[in-house]
């Protein structure tokens, strides 16, 4: 008698324990379904590298609030399934991104985010140094099949017209040349704002890295799409 009902005691604990595991389950699946990134297709995860000077390297800011953290973030809140490194180098020139391109984007990589020139735009170097550099940079990443988006940068006034024409038009000239997405000015809505830029009137705060973000979050869009569809 006490035999058979310990055996009836333990056969209901067990299917009770069976219930609960049943409705956890049915509680946490719709928590799974509502994540935008695990909505995506399934999508392979796509690894991008920020390839740039202290704009990308957050110089001032908490890691946290760097540019390819923030970009990030807003794009995995899109649905994007994408990880972004960052291999910004404060007080970097277009020639020092060459010098270092190849071992700062990693085999792997699906695609990278070029950001260089505004230190040599500060250093009044000859626009077809930059260029020259720059488009360096993108036949390398091009020989080892790692696709670039261009995003630019535009001369001070102080710098004159003439540098400013020569300057300025390096950019789109070298993405309509490799056929890049290229966001024409990286510090587009910061620039000249200082309630966006640190005390130094250049560098962008965490607010004025979103404001990038925001701004330049379409062109990285349209180059996710280009690297899905050659995937």
């Amino acid at each position: 008698m006490g035999r058979a009902w310990m055996v009836r005691h333990d056969g209901r604990r067990a299917a009770l324990a069976f219930l609960i595991v049943s409705l956890l389950m049915t509680l946490v699946t719709p928590l799974h379904a509502q994540d935008p990134v695990q909505g995506a297709g399934q999508a392979r995860p796509l690894t991008l590298v920020a390839l740039g000077d202290s704009l990308t390297a957050g110089y001032g800011l908490p890691a946290a609030a760097a540019f390819p953290v923030q970009l990030e973030a807003a794009l995995r809140a899109r649905g994007h399934a994408v990880t972004i490194a960052n291999a910004g180098v404060s007080g970097d020139t277009a020639t020092g991104g060459l010098d270092r391109v190849d071992w700062s984007v990693p085999d792997g990589t699906d695609g990278v985010i070029l950001e260089l020139g505004a230190n040599d735009m500060l250093r009044g170097t000859d626009p077809a140094v930059t260029e020259k550099a720059l488009g360096g940079i993108i036949a390398r990443l091009k020989a080892r099949g790692i696709p670039v988006m261009l995003a630019g940068m535009r001369a001070a006034p102080n710098l004159g017209p003439d540098y400013g024409r020569r300057f300025d038009a390096l950019y789109p000239r070298l993405a309509e040349r490799d056929g890049l997405v290229l966001y024409p000015f990286f510090l587009d809505g910061v620039a000249g704002d200082r309630s966006l830029t640190l005390p130094d009137g250049l560098h962008p705060t965490k607010d004025g890295v979103a404001r990038i973000v925001a701004g330049i979050l379409p062109s990285v869009e349209t180059f996710l799409a280009r690297l899905r569809k050659g995937a």
